[in-house]
């Protein structure tokens, strides 16, 4: 293990390297192209980011593993154990933010409808504020969301298996007794809304406002983000096993290092 490791961290980052290349392109691509929309604009600065670390992580790992610099690897071996504790940190950080889901099914309807739930204060705060909630609108609008849900008429309409997102914000709450037209177009009754409830008054048939700014809408993102992140702690959980097996295999590369007698100013061989 220890002869192989030197080459094992050296495949290893030549991948990592074509992964941030490939991050830096996207990146790049997505701040220099008028057509992109603004949900594929929030990604350049996030792609940037990591295709960056990956390429400094990556350039370390080559240097001190191809080149058998043993100060570089050092280096190497400490940026891995940060991220290590990062990913740690990082998976505690989503079991406390996440709560219950707080959708319920109603009652001979295919879908479900969120309430204004215990959802902790934090993604309240931070995730759908008001100025990231005009972002995510946007891209709401931009993706056409709504208009890919069914069109049934009538009766046939509340048999849809609609997501929770998509019955929130595309569609007013059921419990506010609006007339339907088709999927995304509801009129309200002469007598008003059957419930007293800010969302009923909140709806449009405006196809770019329709129920995104009902409080329903903020809560079933906010479900979705649970639930991505719940997925995201299992990922997380492979991605800190690969980084744990690769800080262990770069360990045996260092003391391989250390005993054929490299040190920091040996140079790569040509």
């Amino acid at each position: 293990m220890v002869r192989a490791s030197n080459f094992i961290i050296t495949f290893l980052n030549c991948v990592t390297l074509l992964a941030s290349l490939v991050c830096l392109g996207f990146s790049i691509w997505f701040g220099f192209n008028n057509s992109a929309t603004l949900c594929e604009k929030v990604l350049q600065k996030p792609l940037l980011l990591l295709g960056l670390c990956l390429l400094a992580v990556s350039v370390l790992g080559l240097v001190g593993s191809s080149c058998r610099v043993t100060f570089i690897m050092w280096i190497y071996l400490f940026v891995l154990f940060l991220l290590i504790v990062g990913l740690l940190c990082f998976t505690l950080f989503t079991i406390l933010v996440t709560n219950k889901n707080v959708s319920k099914a109603l009652s001979g309807k295919g879908y479900k409808e969120m309430k204004t739930g215990d959802y902790t204060k934090w993604l309240q705060k931070y995730v759908v504020n008001e100025e990231n909630w005009k972002e995510i609108k946007s891209c709401l609008v931009d993706t056409k969301f709504c208009q890919r849900i069914p069109t049934g008429k009538g009766e046939k309409f509340y048999k849809y298996n609609l997501s929770a997102t998509q019955s929130s914000c595309c569609k007013p709450p059921t419990h506010c007794g609006l007339e339907f037209h088709n999927a995304t177009y509801w009129t309200m009754p002469q007598t008003g809304p059957a419930v007293a409830d800010n969302d009923c008054k909140t709806w449009s048939n405006v196809q770019s406002k329709l129920c995104y700014n009902c409080q329903s809408c903020k809560m079933a993102f906010l479900d979705h983000i649970k639930n991505d992140w719940n997925i995201l702690s299992f990922v997380n959980l492979g991605l800190l096993l690969f980084v744990l097996f690769v800080y262990g295999v770069g360990c045996c590369a260092f003391r391989n290092n250390k005993a054929k007698g490299h040190h920091k100013k040996k140079q790569c061989p040509a």
